[in-house]
Formats: C-alpha cells, structure tokens, sequence
C-alpha cells in the first residue's frame, strides 16, 4: 500500500506540473498576439541562445557523427557493407540524434542559465517591480525567449547534423578507406526532404520545452538562493527528461506520417 500511494502521489505531481506548463505555455502564445513585442529583447536573447551556444552544439555534433561511423563501420566490415555507413549516420543525425543531442546540450546550457536569471528576479521582487511598473512578466521575460528559441533551435540543429554527416565523410572515406563514390550514393539514397522535416519538427518541440520549463522554475524559484539553484537544477534534469520522453512519441507518430524511404517531393 506505501508503494501505491507513493507512485500515486508521484503521478498527481507529475500531472499537476504538466498542467502548469500548460497554463504557462498557453500564457505564452497569448503574449504572441496580443503582447507588447520587444524586438530589441528577442535580438538580445537570440544572440544568447543561439550564437553562443554554437560552439558546444558544433563539437557535440562533430563527435557524435565521428564515433557513430566508427561504431557503424566496425560492425558492417564484418558483412561487407562499408558503403552504407554514409546513410546510417545521415538518417541517425536528421532523425534522432542531431534534435536529441542539441536539445540536451540546450537544456544544460540554456535552460540552466534562464532559470538562474528569471529565478533570481523572483526571489529579488524585480518581476513585482514589473508589474508594478505595468509591465508583463511574460511579455517581458517568457515571450522574448521564447521567440528565440524557436528561430536558434532549427539553425542549430542543421549545423549539428551537417558537421556530423561531415566529420562522418571525413572518418568513413579517409580514416577506414570506404570509396567516396559508393560512400555518398548510399548517403544519398536513403536521405531526402522527410529526415530533414522530422529534424526540424522535433527541434521546434524540444526549444518550446525547453523555455517553458525553465522559465516555469524562474517563475516558481523561493526561498533566496537556494531556491534558486534548486530551480536552476530542476529546469536542466526536469526538460532533458520530458525531451527524452516526448522524442519517443514523436518518433512514433512522426513515421507514421513520414516513414522512412517516403520523400515530400
């Protein structure tokens, strides 16, 4: 009976935290019509999330594709089938890795520091100084980055893919000697329009959660800074989670509606 209660409460909590993002997310859409804009903040907030946050993603990305061929040729050496190294690591990036990968790295870089920012106003009573000065907070604080994560995350995902379909070539064709010519017609062939797609939707999914959520434990930080680090440390594991969870469903219906082979032209 513990145990049942325990996963009962867990689970109420768990339903009650997604309904708050909820409320928050919904908050946000509003503040997108009808809100006060700030094109000054959202330049400020993309060159935050997205400009410096290039060289993490870059190097994650390049790695990733770089072992990926490694791991890939060693076993299809064994069946002679080299060549279609190219086309696993391409799907692998555009389909899962490059949206997963970057939406982690995000999550721990990004998501940590707008919860630390946003917490730290809270428990200062700057976002009462907001309001007080008839100002939005999630005009002011939610809705600039949330803008901007929807424009950095779909640019920082291709850079992740490309430079590890890059570093891929690079290792494939040059370290373990696969001929180029066969290297990229397998690439070619098993990679169109629909990955790209599926990368691009995945990554827009990922950026919203993972703004809501930090600017949700912003929003809700207590008790000073304490309060501050628990929030800035639940908004990296609570989102790397709920990406985790939510790229499994959209892997699913994803190919359902673009199965692999299936091309948008």
């Amino acid at each position: 009976m513990f145990i049942l209660a325990f996963m009962g409460r867990l689970l109420l909590s768990f339903v009650g935290y997604l309904g708050e993002l909820t409320v928050l997310a919904g908050d946000t859409v509003e503040s997108l019509f009808r809100g006060h804009k700030r094109p000054r903040l959202i330049l400020q907030q993309l060159a935050e999330i997205g400009y410096r946050s290039q060289p993490v993603v870059m190097v994650t990305g390049a790695f990733t594709g770089a072992v990926l061929t490694a791991q890939s040729l060693f076993q299809f050496s064994k069946f002679g089938m080299e060549t279609m190294g190219g086309a696993l690591v391409s799907v692998s990036m555009l389909r899962e890795l490059g949206p997963v990968v970057t939406g982690l790295m995000l999550a721990g870089r990004v998501g940590a520091s707008v919860a630390a920012e946003i917490g730290t106003m809270k428990v200062s009573e700057q976002i009462d100084a907001l309001r007080v000065m008839n100002v939005h907070p999630i005009d002011y604080l939610v809705t600039p980055r949330f803008i901007a994560m929807l424009i950095a995350i779909p640019l920082l995902i291709g850079e992740s893919a490309a430079l590890g379909i890059i570093t891929s070539n690079a290792v494939g064709i040059h370290a373990f000697g696969v001929g180029e010519a066969y290297w990229k017609y397998q690439m070619g062939n098993f990679t169109d329009l629909t990955d790209i797609s599926i990368a691009l939707i995945k990554g827009i999914v990922f950026g919203m959660i993972i703004i809501i959520v930090a600017c949700h434990q912003g929003l809700t930080a207590t008790q000073g800074a304490a309060g501050v680090g628990r929030g800035t440390t639940r908004a990296m594991v609570y989102s790397s989670l709920l990406i985790l969870i939510a790229n499994f469903f959209l892997t699913l219906l994803l190919n359902l509606i673009f199965p692999a082979g299936a091309s948008l032209v």
